[in-house]
């Protein structure tokens, strides 16, 4: 069941949730190692900040359609000009949206927006490959294995490997 989502540039005051959120060890388990340590107010907000205030990067906030609710953050980052590529990224905060398809739908919107806005020819990601819920969302976009480096996440107590993925803009037919 697909729910209604839409994107747009995050403001100061949307960072609320993200105390919450960046406090969930279960929320921020496979997102970016980053968000292990942000757990003050304080600390939020300076990251926060900089995300807003980000021009280099593609950030968008994820809103539910029908109540115009942020449940997470989405974007390309690490985007080259020259060699025509970025970095995808998704962190979806509100747990009680997993498993309703947004994360596959803010994938194919950020994707299609790298191709045809941002005039990207390669968008990759890495994913923590016990993820299955993301690694799966990845596939059924188009997303390809590339490779695997291994033992590059440390959670639980136990190391495990991450997924390198990419798309290129001829294999995109939306």
């Amino acid at each position: 069941m697909d729910i209604s989502i839409f994107l747009k540039p995050l403001l100061i005051h949307d960072v609320t949730p993200f105390y919450r959120w960046l406090n969930d060890p279960v929320a921020i388990k496979y997102s970016l190692s980053l968000f292990q340590s942000l757990n003050t107010k304080e600390a939020i907000d300076k990251w926060f900040t900089s995300v807003v205030n980000d021009s280099k990067n593609y950030n968008r906030g994820i809103y539910l359609g029908n109540s115009n609710t942020l449940i997470g953050y989405a974007g390309i980052c690490n985007i080259s000009l020259s060699n025509k590529l970025g970095e995808y990224f998704i962190f979806i905060g509100d747990r009680n949206q997993w498993g309703k398809g947004a994360g596959s739908q803010v994938t194919k919107l950020i994707v299609d927006i790298g191709f045809k806005e941002l005039n990207l020819n390669r968008i990759m990601l890495t994913v923590s490959e016990p993820n299955y819920a993301a690694v799966k969302a990845y596939t059924n976009t188009g997303f390809k294995l590339e490779g695997k480096m291994r033992q590059a996440c440390y959670r639980d107590n136990k190391f495990h490997d991450k997924l390198i993925m990419s798309i290129l803009r001829e294999e995109w037919n939306n």
